[in-house]
Parts: structure tokens; C-alpha cells; sequence
């Protein structure tokens, strides 16, 4: 019962953030910037603490349950299943309404996206994103891929300790208490996420008024329409199909994680919260830990459905016309930049100059795209985090066979 009020009072707290954004930011105008800092520190004060949580949960992860490699066969294919289903729903989307068409170049104000978009994401480079240039490199940066790589491989020295007969029972306890401490950590900063976004509603609105809203109706329209449908056609049939789980069910626990997400902008900030929802759904400890957790950095359906969709529609707004090779080649640029990608704030649009950059597209909409990011980034981390806990699911699913229906 008082979780439900805390959840209610949160939710209600975002939703007068929103409210109050769009007037103040009409009001202060230009003036307004400096709310839109406030709400960068909250967000960034969220992931400085949801970083050392996931290396926590990794480590004492590996360290206390079993991850064969089976299961991390199934966690590559439902990932990679997943992720083409979201790419083919992008693309299909942006080919069939061409909302780039609603939207022409010369409403660009060929403002650079600073030196992101002019990066090249070659082999090398994501090669590089394994292993970083020092330990504490990837906790600095928040760089989610290379602190995943390096816990389990932290954690599998210490598995292999405690297989050779090291006692290492005060390394799991130190893990599982310092988890549980970042987690309290992090539910109290999770506290000032509504004035985040209040601060980043008032910042966008005071910059640069309604009329570019009204301008990129289609392509909010078109992205929204996109990550609504992935998990309602993609998850659910999962759900329904294999795991035969009640939507119901789903959705109620499901609904926590949704709201956390959507104000958090953050599917690691979100990382306790959905962990929870998959205790909720009777999800094991090995299959959460491994789905949520590890293969969070592989899982980002919201990130990748987003790429698509928004290449082809700065493709159409410049009038090019991308043969079914360039969209495929723009397709794999999409899975390997939301690979590699660190975890800052709009993730998705930074990697998004990356791949425009990769396949020779125009970047000099990208400043215009931005002003209503801050919409379509939050429904990204919806759809990530809904990922996650999918994930999370299937792999359950598969260890305990799908003959069986979901309890």
C-alpha cells in the first residue's frame, strides 16, 4: 500500500513537472536555460549512481549464481531477434508515412552538432569500446560497455578463486551490501527526477518556442508510433506466443519501471525498479541478473527502432533517396553504434550523429531534431527498459521450458 502512494506521489510529480515546464519556459524565454543545467545535474546525479550499481550487481552476480553459456546463447538470440524486429518496424514506418517529406533542409540552421558528428564508427573504434585505456576510465565517462566487460571479467577472476577453494564469502557479502546501499542511494536522488523534468520542458520551451513542435509533428508522430508498437506487437506476441504470460500480469508489474523510465530518461537509472518488477513476475535471480543487467548494453530495441526511423526521415527531408543497400548498411550502423554508445544523456541522439556520419547523410537537421528530443528520448528508454525485463522473460522461459505455461 505505501509503495503504491510513493509510486502515485512520484508520478504525480512528473506529470505537474510537465505541466509547469511549458508556461515557465514560455515566460522566461532565452532566460530558461539555466533550469534546463538543474535538470542536467539531476539526471546526471542519477547515472553517477546507477553506474557503480551495475558494476556491483555484475560482480556479485557472476560470483554467486551460475551463467552458463547456454543461456548466454539465448540471451544473443532473443537480443538479436528483438532488435531486427525494431529495426524492421522503423524502417517500414518511415518508408510507408515518409514523415521526412513534412519537413524540408532549409528549416535547418546548420548549427554543428559539435565534434560528435563528425566521428567515424569503424571496426576499430568499436573494438576499442572492450577495453578501456584504465579501470577508472569507464566509471568517468559512464561508459556502459566497457564497465560491463570489465566486471564480469572481475567477476569471473573471483569465481575462479572461489572455484580453486579461495574463501571469498566477505568479497559477496561486501558486493551485496554496497549494491544495496547504491540502491537506497539511488531511490533517494530518483526523488528530484519530476524537477528534471520540469527543468528540461521549461529549457526546450524558452529556446525555442512552440513552432518547432509544429514542424516536426510528423516525425514526434511517426518515432512515437514506432515505440508504441514494438513492445504491443513484438513483446506481447512473446508474451502470448511463447512465454504464455497474461498481459495483465505484465503490465501491472511492468507499470513502476514504465513511469521510472519515462522520468528518468535512463533504462540503467530504472535498474532497480525493473529488477523488482521481475521479482514480481517470479523471474529467477540469474535470469534477471542476466537479462536486466548484463545484457542491458545489447538490448537497446528503443534506441535502434529510433535510428532507423529518424535516418530515413533526414534522408527524405533533404530529398535523397536511400536504395534498399544503403538502408541495410544504415541498418547494421544502428545496431553497432547502440552497442557501443556510452551511457550519457540522449545516448540516442549522439549515436544517431554517428551513424548519419557513417553513411554519408546530411547532419544539419540534427540541431532542429534536438529541440524535440527530449519527447522521443523518454519513450526510447521506455522501450529499452521494457527490453530489459523482456529479455529478462525469454531467457527464464527458456530454462524452464516452453512446454510449460508462465506461472
Amino acid at each position: 500500500m505505501m509503495a503504491d502512494m510513493r509510486h502515485s506521489g512520484l508520478t504525480g510529480r512528473i506529470l505537474l513537472g510537465l505541466a509547469l515546464g511549458l508556461p515557465v519556459g514560455w515566460y522566461l524565454g532565452a532566460d530558461a536555460a539555466v533550469l534546463g543545467e538543474i535538470g542536467k545535474v539531476v539526471i546526471q546525479a542519477i547515472k553517477l549512481a546507477a553506474a557503480p550499481l551495475l558494476v556491483f550487481t555484475i560482480i556479485g552476480a557472476v560470483l554467486t549464481t551460475e551463467v552458463s553459456a547456454k543461456d548466454g546463447a539465448r540471451m544473443g538470440f532473443f537480443c538479436a531477434v528483438n532488435a531486427l524486429l525494431a529495426l524492421a518496424i522503423g524502417l517500414l514506418l518511415s518508408n510507408v508515412l515518409k514523415p521526412g517529406l513534412h519537413l524540408t533542409a532549409a528549416g535547418a540552421n546548420g548549427e554543428a552538432l559539435a565534434a560528435a558528428a563528425g566521428q567515424k564508427l569503424g571496426l576499430a573504434a568499436f573494438l576499442a569500446n572492450f577495453v578501456p585505456p584504465s579501470l577508472v576510465q569507464p566509471l568517468a565517462d559512464n561508459a556502459i560497455f566497457p564497465l560491463v566487460v570489465l566486471s564480469l571479467a572481475f567477476g569471473l577472476a573471483l569465481r575462479k578463486l572461489k572455484n580453486m577453494g579461495e574463501d571469498v564469502s566477505s568479497v559477496e557479502t561486501a558486493f551485496a551490501t554496497l549494491r544495496r546501499a547504491m540502491e537506497v542511494l539511488l531511490s533517494w536522488i530518483i526523488q528530484a527526477v519530476p524537477l528534471a523534468v520540469f527543468g528540461v520542458v521549461a529549457s526546450s520551451i524558452g529556446k525555442y518556442g512552440v513552432d518547432p513542435l509544429k514542424g516536426l509533428a510528423a516525425y514526434v508522430g511517426v518515432g512515437l508510433l514506432g515505440l508504441i508498437l514494438h513492445p504491443l506487437i513484438v513483446y506481447q506476441g512473446w508474451l502470448v506466443a511463447y512465454v504464455r504470460m497474461p498481459l495483465g500480469r505484465f503490465w501491472g508489474e511492468a507499470r513502476e519501471p514504465v513511469v521510472y523510465a519515462a522520468g528518468a530518461n535512463s533504462s540503467l537509472a530504472t535498474l532497480p525498479v525493473t529488477l523488482k518488477a521481475l521479482d514480481g513476475l517470479g523471474v529467477s535471480k540469474s535470469s534477471s541478473t542476466l537479462g536486466a543487467c548484463v545484457g542491458t548494453n545489447l538490448n537497446n530495441d528503443g534506441i535502434i527502432l529510433y535510428e532507423a526511423m529518424a535516418v530515413l526521415f533526414v534522408a527524405q527531408a533533404h530529398g535523397l533517396h536511400l536504395t534498399l543497400g544503403h538502408q541495410l548498411s544504415a541498418a547494421f550502423s544502428c545496431l553497432v553504434a547502440a552497442m557501443g554508445i556510452a551511457g550519457i544523456p540522449e545516448a540516442g541522439f549522439i549515436s544517431l550523429s554517428l551513424v548519419l556520419a557513417t553513411v554519408g547523410l546530411p547532419v544539419e537537421l540534427l540541431p532542429l531534431l534536438l529541440t524535440v528530443d527530449w519527447i522521443l528520448a523518454r519513450a526510447r528508454s521506455v522501450v529499452n527498459v521494457l527490453g530489459d525485463m523482456m529479455i529478462s522473460i525469454l531467457i527464464d522461459r527458456a530454462a524452464l521450458g516452453a512446454s510449460k505455461p508462465a506461472p
